[in-house]
């Protein structure tokens, strides 16, 4: 599917939704501003979009169509036999959480960022842009005057978006927290072990993509126009604080996982410890049983007339003392 909007360089709305053959014809015009947004579009439009109309490099089509592993930023400056003007290309993570999974998806987006136009490419529906269209379509500030405003938009929807993510996450570690003290099973550890992994695997898409943005806050790109810089560097700080915030949610799941196994050891200790108990306690019981089930003949007690009873009482006494005496000991 492709959506298009095209707006004035005051930021208003001057067309939606264009014929896709008029599309060079408005690259042609400086006080307009072209956002063709691709989302899961097939071949024939990612080829027409991306090939006939911005003759963008094929190597940057190319990431853009393959899925990238990790978040890029790359200048093109086109040389004199290349019919594509200067744009920077940039692949960026979203991330959504499910507690009910408990696996962070991942969402890529692309952009294309020129001068005057501005081009994603993404599979699904993706909440960043959705809301950054809402924003250019109906704000009344007007964000839409130049292609990087809008990107920042776009950058800036998506870092917010993770923090609703790690919200979830907060949750979800502090559930397996009161079951790693209160009912600490194999389940809670392998709970534990799933939702570090997720936490490292969102370290891993974070950490790209503040060296990502640290090149657009350090001002890098002479696309990005400097009184943006700071807006850009805004983001970045953001993106920094939920890196921070990712790195004390490793650090608590490492801790609640050696609370887990401080657990575990403990109730491990304590049925040691009742086992021990019972075999001490009846250790007077089985020694008498034991000697005087030899039934020997030369044994006198066995036809003494009270040596059933003697038996009996000796049992019982050692038993008892045995008992008062760890109990004096507080052993139990």
């Amino acid at each position: 599917m492709i959506r298009s909007l095209v707006f004035t360089t005051q930021g208003r709305l001057h067309s939606k939704n264009i014929e896709m053959f008029l599309m060079p014809t408005l690259l042609t015009d400086t006080n307009l501003f072209l956002w063709v947004d691709l989302e899961s579009p097939t071949p024939e439009e990612t080829k027409f979009v991306l090939e006939d109309v911005f003759h963008f490099h094929p190597l940057s089509i190319e990431d853009c169509v393959m899925v990238s592993p990790s978040p890029k930023v790359e200048e093109y400056t086109p040389k004199e036999e290349e019919r594509y003007t200067p744009y920077l290309f940039i692949v960026i993570h979203a991330v959504d959480y499910s507690r009910k999974d408990g696996v962070f998806a991942t969402n890529e987006l692309n952009f294309f960022l020129g001068k005057n136009f501005l081009v994603t490419f993404h599979e699904g529906p993706n909440r960043g842009v959705n809301l950054a269209e809402e924003q250019a379509v109906k704000s009344n500030v007007h964000i839409a005057r130049a292609p990087d405003r809008v990107a920042y938009n776009l950058l800036d929807s998506i870092v917010e978006n993770y923090k609703p993510a790690l919200d979830e996450l907060s949750l979800e570690i502090a559930d397996l927290e009161q079951q790693a003290l209160q009912t600490p099973t194999k389940g809670t550890l392998n709970r534990i072990l799933q939702v570090k992994k997720e936490v490292m695997n969102l370290r891993q898409i974070i950490g790209p993509q503040r060296e990502v943005l640290a090149r657009f806050a350090r001002g890098e790109f002479k696309l990005i126009r400097a009184h943006m810089v700071p807006y850009y560097r805004d983001v970045y700080d953001g993106l920094f604080q939920i890196s921070e915030l990712a790195q004390s949610y490793t650090d608590s799941l490492t801790g609640i996982l050696q609370v887990y196994l401080n657990m575990s050891s403990n109730q491990t200790g304590e049925v040691v410890k009742l086992l021990t108990m019972i075999t001490v306690i009846t250790t007077p019981l089985m020694m008498v049983g034991t000697w005087y089930g030899m039934n020997f003949e030369s044994m006198p007690e066995v036809k003494w007339q009270h040596g059933y009873l003697v038996a009996g009482v000796v049992t019982v006494l050692s038993t008892a003392a045995t008992y008062w005496y760890f109990r004096r000991r507080k052993w139990f």
